[in-house]
């Protein structure tokens, strides 16, 4: 059974790139355009990994890795950030919230299905 992991990011665009990277590495995907519908998804499904942006309506990324913290189901759950913030007090801030590991948009595809793999031990 492939992986399921959810992408959250309000541009489209990005949000469509990754899907296709990580689609195309084998994974199965759910999209979300902001870290409130995400959450809301993540209290009704489930899911091996989350990767989200920082710079969303409703509520950020780093919101949205703390409240996955908080619930139990995911306390150990991988969560990649995938964001244009490239300041260091951002990575900080966003390893602090609770995410596994900070990238700063434009991703490489490879960078990101090997950090993917790494994190879940896949």
């Amino acid at each position: 059974m492939s992986k399921k992991i959810l992408i959250v990011d309000d541009s489209p665009v990005a949000r469509q790139l990754h899907a296709f990277i990580v689609k195309s590495a084998g994974f199965d995907i759910v999209e979300s355009e902001n870290g409130s519908d995400a959450y809301e998804k993540i209290l009704s499904d489930s899911f091996d990994m989350i990767i989200t942006d920082i710079n969303m309506p409703k509520m950020d990324g780093f919101a949205l890795c703390e409240q996955i913290r908080k619930n139990e189901q995911y306390q150990n759950t991988p969560i990649i950030i995938v964001s244009t913030e490239s300041e260091s007090s951002d990575k900080m801030k966003g390893l602090q919230a609770g995410a596994n590991l900070y990238i700063v948009k434009p991703v490489k595809a490879e960078e990101l299905v090997e950090n993917i793999k790494m994190l879940l031990h896949d």
